[in-house]
Order: C-alpha cells, then structure tokens, then sequence
C-alpha cells in the first residue's frame, strides 16, 4: 500500500516535470540563441547570486518542515503559518544582501547590477513554496505538480512573448519571480479548498524551527558555494560568456535530474515514518532509495557522456560548442550530488543533522581551492573538473572517514547490489 502511495505520488510529480522539462528545453533553446552566451551568462550569474541568498531566505526550515508536519501533525496550521512568515521576512534581508553585494562586486556595471535586483524578487515569492511540502507530507503531490504545471506554461507564454517581441535580458530576469508567485498563490487556493488548517504564528514554533534548521543554512550555503562558486568564479575571472557556456553544460547534465528529485520527494515522509515504527523498515526503505538514485543517475550519466554533442548542438546551437567537454565531464557529478540528497534524509532521520556543516564546509573550501588552481588553466572545462571532484569528496569519501556517518555508507554500499535495483523493477 505504501509502495503504491510512493509511486502515484512521484508519478505525478515525474509526469508534471516531463512535461515542464520539455516546454523548459524549447524555450531555454530559443532563449539561449536570442540572449547569446554573454547576456545568458548573465543570467546565470545573477541566478548563482541569489542561489547563494537562497538557504538564508530558508532558514533550513524547509529541510525540517517534512519532519514537523509527521511529528506534530495538530499543529500543521502552525508549523506552516510560523514558516510562512519567517521565510519571507528572512526574505526581504536577503533581496537587501543581494543587492549590497551587486553594488559592490560588480560597480561600474549597471546592467548586471539590475539583473541581479529584478531576479532578486524571487527571493520574496519563494517563501510561498513551504505549502508544498504539506502536499509532500500527505503525498498529494498530484496537487503540487498540477500547479506547476499550470504556472511553467503561463511562465514559458510570458517568454515566448518577449523572445517574439525581442525585449531586454531585465525582461527575462524577472520570470523566476513570476513563477513562484504563481505556484504560491495557486498552492494556498488549493490548501484551503481542500481543508488545509488555518495558518497562525508562533514565536516558540519560529524558535524551534530555526534552532533546528541552522545547521541547514550553513550547508545550504556550503552545497550553493561548490555548486555555483565555479559560475561566479568564471566570470569573474574569465567573461560572460565562460559562464555562459558553464551554464548550460549544467542544464544540460540536469535535464532529467527531475525523475530523481521526485523519487527522493516521495519517499521522504515514508522514511520519516518508518523510522518512528521500525529500525529494519527505515534501513530497507533507505538501501531502496540509495538504490533507484544511484542506478538512475548513472545510467543518465552515460547516455548524456555519448549524445553531448547533439544534445548542446540541438538546444543551444554550434556558438555553444565549448559547452560540449564541460557538459561530458559535469553530469557524471549528478550522482553524487543525488547521493548528498538522500544522505541528509538520514542524517536527519537519525538526529545528526549538525554534523552537515562540517562536511559542506569541508567541500566548499575544496571546491574554492580547486576553481582558483584550474580555472585560469583550463576555464570552462576546469570548472567543470572542480565541481565533479568536490562532490565525491563531500558525499562519499568525508562521509566514509566520519566515525558518525559510516553507517550511512553501509547503507549506500548495500544498494550498489544489482539484485536490489532488479527486484524493485519486477
């Protein structure tokens, strides 16, 4: 029964994203050709600024909102209400930071100064994604995926009109926030018609929240630092265009990342669950995980390794033909980084989430030293070497040194077994 409700709920998740990704990989194309590498790279750089502002906005409260909603279910209108309200105040801190740090690092270019201001707003809406996870909790993602559905066609509307109308690169900057404030408004409208608690605020709620969740923004910065640090370094260090063409090799290698996303949505609540009945449960349903991930990532891995030329040709076009090696080397960091997402499930189901910081700094400050060293050496195709060597170091070789989280690679080595991925197929 419990395989059945994983299933339907990540089939509707995989099947809204099918559709999004394709509608994503059309307008992406166009966009990409009409901005040209140096005005996407822009993009890019102004979406790996607020990436950064990102888990502060959060508070780590959406790491933990799963788990609160299952414990304290009573008080789901609470929980909810408290999170609402601190992540959009959190919010507006953070669209100032944003905008400070552009001033600063980027004076003289009042171009990307604006970019980054308008993309920024995306910060404030985004807020409005924390009912998302009570449709994830109650695995009514049938809801949630409808919605973004619903949103991403007016949103791909909203950019096929500027691409015809060959508006400004500020026009484009603005779509994120226009996104998330149509799922954020589409997402309350639907948890009210369909008996969501009434929100309401609590300071004791907003204290617990936070007190649990701060080891979450330190890694979320850490996981944003190796993640994005290389886009923010190349342009810093190289052009526009080096990001650019950065940019869209990570496209690419996560075009289908939305299948694994939507396995690991599904299955949390049900891990969350069977930890609280049983300890043979909650191993067997992680080892499945690990498992589904692992094999997925790796086969989407090879297939991308092989078709990179025809992939970056067909969306971005021949000016993109740089991306090509740096695309053949990123993807095959998809698995590791897939792996670092359900090691968090258990780390948070077994109360260890404060050792995450140790490790995302530790990969952070790897991923930094490595960008500096190989960037000015082999631009593109370095930083691309950098992120892929920083995400086996953090998800599988800190986390095997680590006394605490050993038992994590157990768990993971068991999955590799092919007899496991070949039962759950069956």
């Amino acid at each position: 029964m419990i395989k059945n409700k994983i299933l339907k709920n990540a089939s509707w998740i995989i099947a809204g994203r099918i559709v999004q990704a394709v509608l994503n990989l059309l307008i992406t194309m166009l966009t990409a050709r009409f901005l040209g590498p140096s005005n996407f790279g822009l993009i890019g750089y102004a979406s790996s600024i607020i990436a950064f502002a990102t888990p502060i906005m959060q508070l780590g409260i959406t790491s933990i909102l799963v788990q609160e909603l299952i414990l304290e279910p009573e008080k789901e209108g609470e929980t909810l209400g408290t999170a609402l309200i601190s992540c959009f105040c959190s919010g507006l801190l953070s669209v100032a930071g944003v905008m400070a740090f552009a001033l600063i690092a980027n004076r003289g270019e009042p171009e990307t100064i604006i970019v980054c201001a308008l993309y920024s707003l995306t910060l404030l809406v985004q807020s409005l994604e924390c009912i998302n996870y009570w449709f994830q909790t109650h695995l009514l993602s049938k809801y949630s995926s409808i919605i973004s559905l619903v949103a991403y066609v007016v949103v791909a509307a909203y950019k096929a009109y500027l691409l015809f109308a060959q508006k400004e690169v500020y026009w484009f900057a603005l779509s994120n926030a226009l996104d998330f404030l149509l799922i954020g408004i589409a997402s309350l409208a639907v948890y009210r018609k369909i008996g969501g608690s009434v929100f309401s605020f609590s300071f004791a709620s907003c204290k617990r929240m936070i007190h649990r969740g701060k080891y979450y923004i330190i890694s979320g910065l850490m996981i944003t630092a190796f993640s994005q640090t290389d886009r923010i370094m190349l342009k810093l260090m190289v052009d526009n265009s080096a990001a650019g063409f950065y940019s869209a090799a990570v496209n690419c290698a996560g075009m289908a990342g939305f299948v694994a996303n939507a396995i690991i949505d599904s299955a949390r609540p049900v891990i969350f669950e069977s930890k609280k009945t049983s300890e043979a449960n909650f191993e067997k349903n992680m080892i499945r995980l690990y498992s589904v991930v692992i094999y997925f990532a790796l086969a989407q891995s090879v297939g991308i390794t092989l078709l990179a030329k025809p992939i970056v040709y067909i969306i971005y076009g021949q000016a993109y033909k740089t991306t090509i090696p740096a695309l053949q080397i990123i993807v095959w960091y998809t698995t590791f980084a897939y792996i670092g997402s359900v090691r968090n499930i258990w780390m948070l189901a077994e109360t260890k989430q404060h050792l995450i910081w140790r490790i995302d700094v530790s990969g952070a400050l790897a991923n930094v030293m490595l960008n500096a060293i190989l960037i000015p050496r082999f631009g593109v195709n370095g930083a691309a070497i950098a992120s892929l060597v920083t995400q086996m170091f953090t998800n599988v070789i800190i986390v095997a040194v680590m006394k605490e989280t050993r038992p994590n690679i157990m768990l993971m080595g068991k999955s590799l077994n092919p007899k496991r991925i070949l039962g759950l197929l069956k």
